[in-house]
């Protein structure tokens, strides 16, 4: 695990977003082997053979996660944002939600699986 995302991370203010940063993490470390993590553009990227597989990152009102390479993806409807660029889907994951963790794993190790 990359030092600078543990900082990034053990840096974050609002109490309810930590556990939901390092849950995101532990979920994208044991979906994809072998991913590499860095800090980029100020938040934390994961890349499979250099090519990005996830996003995490925070704003005041909630935790982001967002999967790459997700066009043939078929999520339930409503789980991410409304985009029309569908290579990119993001989750915003609000305070006290429910997070369906082990489908977003599941979600990610489909999309990653090309890469």
């Amino acid at each position: 695990m990359n030092q600078q995302v543990t900082e990034y991370i053990d840096k974050i203010t609002q109490d309810w977003q930590l556990p939901i940063a390092k849950r995101l993490r532990e979920i994208v470390h044991q979906s994809v082997p072998g991913i590499e993590e860095r800090l980029q553009y100020s938040k934390p990227h994961y890349l499979k053979n250099g090519k990005y597989a996830a996003v995490i990152g925070t704003a005041k009102g909630w935790v982001s996660f967002t999967i790459f390479n997700a066009a043939e993806l078929n999520p339930p409807a409503g789980l991410f944002e409304e985009s029309e660029v569908q290579e990119r889907r993001t989750v915003k994951i609000r305070k006290d939600q429910q997070v369906d963790y082990d489908l977003l794993a599941k979600l990610l190790k489909q999309a990653a699986e090309s890469l």
